[in-house]
């Protein structure tokens, strides 16, 4: 007998939700009735239509096992394809190995193809450009050593050259020598330095050289304390002779034993989803890891923040790709904390929400604001309660994009703290003082929550931990459906898979979710063994795709440009409501900064819609999108693919 099937009756349902009991039950199946716990009464109740109607329902992906890596990032393709990202997957052994990992899924046919990876991508940046590539920039130079396992001392070594005729270049394990005591420290990474600067004055003719300067991680020759330098120094470059030896040298403060922080790269590529490769691009000018990507009104990104190969926070170096050239550019100065939650707003300003992910000074960059990328100003936001708790916290730009107002849900104290809240918080960016304004709590206190802007205009939230990482088996198996129109939380079905740091949610064109990834720091709840990576894959569908009716559109144009209209072939042309371009994700560390709904115009013909599209680049930018239509009961079309050139 099925037992999914078996309907048991009231009495035994009283039985089952009230003692879990089993028994022997006269002119019952005993093998059916044996084992009927409440955990089977809720795989039952869970499965049945009511109930997916109201809360939607929860499905594991099966996914080959060779093919199941720690999910880092997830972007969804023009293709209607996922890219998976895991680099070294937050796992050393993998780092040392160079075993750099990604994987293809097509949702459709629930396919996995594992892409070459060229370098290790781990905590990377990531944005959708244009032409449907995904910009992916950053990543692991160098794993964390906490204080207790650096064998060796080091530190960040500032190199000069004071030849305004010549560059210089020196290879991993170039050498510099203490010239006050002889210790020797070995470069970790490549070196490339300019020549020096040379200016003439016009009326005395005097010259001037000021020596140009590069930096590189250094370690010592020699294992233990032995190796520590506590004073200033400058170091000799070995090898070199003659006038290279005078232009050119090492300096450094201190090369102790402390605790190494994760180092960054400056290496960048674009995936390409229909060759479905990587391709090289110029690196950025800064190492990153843990920066912020986002799309800026001309189609050009801005990369923020992250750690530099030396392991420090960025100081405001911020950096402009141009996907035409290919190359980045530095623009203005401004610091934030590493995976900043940046959106781009219309007339172009960015908006920081005051979230982030996790590294830098707790009283430095952690007031929201809107930033003026022309004139470099920032308006600080008032109004956020629980402002010290914005550490991984989620961030929306709510639907429709047109209304301008941003939620920030959840978060926590900086680093390791305890602390987290459930509080939420909407900005309308409308107002010329714009401030928060305190929305509907969470169930809990949560961190790592995951956000998924949806085709009906509410907003999905699933997974998260009450603390830092998990910690003491805190994981959070609830989800939400969040109504901007009514400002309220409506339950949805728990997912089965606790999700906290490294995970990730998105939204598939066939209106669905998908979950990846969660990398708790303990397995129980007493703290005492190692957590493991979560490579499971779940999909929620939520309670619209289980209507008796869904709208279809049919054939139309695959590119339409801004202020253009496009016509749509669809035979329920007369119980379309709503039309929306959802941008699709690039997602990590909770923090998905491209996820957009933009409202459309409407004109309903017979057997057609037509949608215009509106004109503002700071509002649609340039890339592709799915377009969705919903029906008078508010269920969404699966999406149509259009480009937005």
């Amino acid at each position: 007998m099925n037992r999914r099937s078996f309907r048991p009756s009231r009495r035994l349902r009283k039985i089952v939700l009230g003692t879990a009991v089993v028994g022997v039950v006269g002119g019952m199946n005993a093998p059916v009735i044996y084992g009927y716990t409440a955990e089977k009464y809720h795989e039952y109740k869970i499965n049945q239509p009511v109930y997916k109607a109201k809360y939607g329902h929860w499905q594991f992906v099966s996914v080959p096992k060779k093919l199941q890596i720690n999910a880092i990032h997830a972007a969804l393709l023009h293709t209607g394809k996922v890219l998976l990202i895991a680099g070294s997957g937050n796992d050393e052994k993998n780092f040392k190995a160079k075993t750099f990992q990604s994987v293809l899924w097509d949702p459709v046919r629930n396919t996995f193809k594992e892409i070459d990876t060229p370098k290790d991508m781990f905590c990377s940046g990531h944005v959708q450009l244009p032409n449907g590539n995904l910009l992916v920039a950053g990543g692991t130079a160098r794993y964390e050593k906490l204080k207790g396992d650096v064998t060796r001392a080091g530190g960040e070594m500032i190199i000069k050259n004071e030849n305004p005729d010549k560059p210089m270049a020196f290879p991993q394990g170039t050498i510099f020598v203490n010239n006050e005591n002889g210790k020797k420290f070995h470069a970790d990474f490549p070196i490339n330095i300019k020549r020096a600067t040379k200016t003439i004055d016009a009326k005395s003719g005097k010259v001037t050289v000021t020596a140009s300067s590069a930096r590189v991680f250094v370690e010592s020759e020699v294992k233990g304390d032995k190796g520590i330098v506590n004073t200033a120094a400058q170091y000799e470059i070995q090898g070199l002779q003659g006038k290279d030896a005078d232009n050119l040298y090492g300096l450094a403060t201190k090369l102790g034993m402390d605790k190494k922080d994760f180092q960054g790269l400056k290496n960048a590529y674009e995936f390409d989803p229909v060759a479905e490769r990587y391709i090289t691009v110029d690196p950025m000018n800064e190492a990153r890891w843990y920066p912020t990507l986002v799309t800026l009104a001309d189609g050009k990104v801005l990369s923020v923040s992250g750690l530099d190969d030396i392991g420090q926070v960025v100081p405001g170096k911020n950096e402009i790709f141009d996907p035409k050239t290919r190359k980045w550019t530095y623009t203005v100065h401004r610091y934030f904390p590493t995976y900043p939650a940046l959106f781009l707003t219309k007339g172009g300003k960015i908006f920081y929400t005051g979230a982030n992910a996790g590294y830098g000074p707790a009283n430095e960059g952690r007031v929201p604001g809107i930033w003026d990328l022309k004139t470099n100003s920032f308006q600080q936001v008032p109004g956020l309660t629980d402002a010290k708790d914005l550490e991984t916290a989620s961030s929306v730009l709510l639907p429709p994009a047109q209304d301008q107002k941003v939620m920030v849900l959840g978060g926590g104290g900086v680093g390791e703290s305890r602390s987290s809240t459930k509080r939420t918080a909407v900005v309308d960016l409308t107002k010329a003082h714009p401030s928060y304004v305190q929305g509907p709590d969470l169930p809990e206190p949560t961190r790592y929550l995951n956000s998924v802007l949806m085709p009906d205009d509410t907003v999905f939230t699933t997974g998260g931990s009450k603390d830092y990482r998990g910690r003491s088996a805190s994981d959070i198996l609830k989800a939400q459906i969040y109504n901007p129109a009514t400002n309220s939380f409506a339950r949805a079905a728990d997912p089965a898979v606790g999700r906290n740091y490294h995970s990730e949610a998105l939204l598939l064109p066939d209106g669905r979710v998908a979950v990846f990834g969660s990398n708790p720091l303990y397995g129980d709840k007493d703290n005492t063994q190692p957590g493991f990576f979560e490579k499971r894959i779940e999909v929620y569908t939520p309670p619209y795709l289980y209507r008796a009716s869904k709208p279809k559109l049919g054939s139309g144009p695959s590119t339409v440009a801004r202020g253009a209209s496009a016509t749509y072939r669809t035979a329920d042309a007369s119980h379309i409501r709503t039309a929306r371009l959802m941008r699709p994700s690039a997602v990590t560390h909770a923090t998905d900064v491209e996820q957009r709904s933009i409202a459309l115009d409407i004109k309903r013909g017979k057997g057609s819609i037509t949608v215009t599209i509106p004109e503002d680049p700071s509002l649609v930018p340039s890339g592709w999108y799915m377009l969705h239509v919903t029906n008078e009961d508010g269920t969404p079309s699966t999406g149509v693919w259009v480009q937005v050139p």
